[in-house]
């Protein structure tokens, strides 16, 4: 397939269905279900406290929108980490957007609970985008990412229960939520705030999603 020197060809992109939206160098546009005005808010968001030069860990990077927003910022390390984003044609759009986008970020294939197998270090940053929802054990993977985060770490997530005035999660059996099984719970911005606390940071603000009332951002710092 020809390739264009600063970027794919349209038919090398389009082969793919895209989560993140992309605009390559030469122009070609990959069009996601997240289009690049919604990423660009959600980027504002996550970069908030975001300063050149620091580490990154993006946990459940997918095509790796944020892992090259890190990149492009002046990040002077970005890892993407993924599993379930990348099976099947999945690396590959990934690593197509890497490739010419922000070819010096390094990979891990490995599912976010199977974290402590794995000997990355610790990061600056660690962005976990759009995943606590998905989990079964989301408390766990908190405190293992509270281990992997030197200063701060930027939660993502589906909002619920805001009703409640105490910590509380609502739980999703089946495909409860959005007809999706792989989606499990629903804190309230209270039980998000409580369990960073938990595992170890001491300061948590939150804001709600600029363009999803269900939805919010977490920074959590140490």
């Amino acid at each position: 397939m020809e390739r264009v020197a600063d970027g794919p060809s349209q038919a090398e992109v389009d082969q793919f269905g895209w989560w993140h939206a992309f605009t390559f160098p030469n122009g070609v546009k990959a069009r996601g279900v997240k289009d690049e005005a919604l990423l660009d808010v959600e980027a504002q968001q996550a970069f908030k406290f975001f300063a050149p030069g620091k580490s990154v860990l993006d946990v459940g990077a997918n095509n790796g929108y944020f892992s090259i927003e890190a990149a492009r910022r002046g990040a002077r390390r970005v890892v993407a980490l993924e599993k379930w984003g990348w099976d099947g044609p999945g690396f590959q759009q990934f690593d197509l957007a890497r490739r010419y986008l922000a070819p010096a970020i390094e990979t891990v294939y490995c599912d976010l609970m199977d974290l402590r197998s794995v000997s990355l270090g610790t990061f600056d940053l660690v962005l976990f985008l759009g995943v606590l929802y998905h989990l079964k054990h989301p408390l766990y993977a908190l405190e293992m990412l509270a281990d992997a985060a030197r200063e701060q770490l930027v939660v993502e997530t589906h909002i619920d229960a805001n009703d409640q005035p105490r910590p509380a999660m609502v739980f999703y059996p089946g495909s409860d939520l959005n007809n999706d099984a792989t989606n499990w719970w629903g804190p309230n911005p209270q039980c998000v705030t409580a369990m960073l606390r938990t595992v170890g940071f001491s300061q948590v603000a939150y804001s709600v999603h600029p363009l999803a009332p269900d939805r919010g951002f977490f920074h959590a710092f140490k």
